[in-house]
């Protein structure tokens, strides 16, 4: 198999990861968490813009994102270099979105909205991230 190859397999395996994480997500009521703490760290640090969402908003932006990377990915396949580019923050982001999931669990010692799925997301970002820079 080769290098290109290996990545489109990685980019569609994040895909796929994501759209399970965002069901997770959905799922387990994920903005009863995220907008209120939001809404708290805006009180302690108004200058960070973080934005808060509706259930609607926030849906259609994460999927038109994972329709977006389905859409995306025959160019991965062939090795776009954009796609791999974009592929390199992606993955990082999506380690530290997974990250973020596990650590907010542990220290709520709960289980979070979005951790079931969080491990899945971790390994397909490292994966992708990986393939991306053989390909760099």
């Amino acid at each position: 198999m080769t290098t290109t190859s290996l990545f489109g397999i990685a980019w569609l395996g994040l895909a796929t990861a994501l759209a399970v994480h965002v069901a997770d997500e959905a799922l387990t009521d994920f903005l009863s968490v995220y907008n209120p703490a939001v809404r708290k760290i805006r009180g302690h640090f108004p200058w960070l813009p973080l934005p808060t969402f509706s259930f609607r908003v926030w849906i259609a932006g994460l999927a038109a994102a994972v329709l977006l990377m389905f859409l995306l990915s025959p160019l991965a396949f062939g090795g776009v270099r954009g796609v791999v580019l974009a592929a390199v923050p992606l993955s990082v982001i999506m380690i530290g979105n997974g990250l973020g999931h596990i650590g907010g669990s542990l220290y709520m010692r709960r289980f979070m909205p979005g951790v079931w799925s969080s491990p899945t997301l971790i390994a397909a970002s490292l994966f992708t991230l990986i393939c991306a820079l053989r390909l760099l």
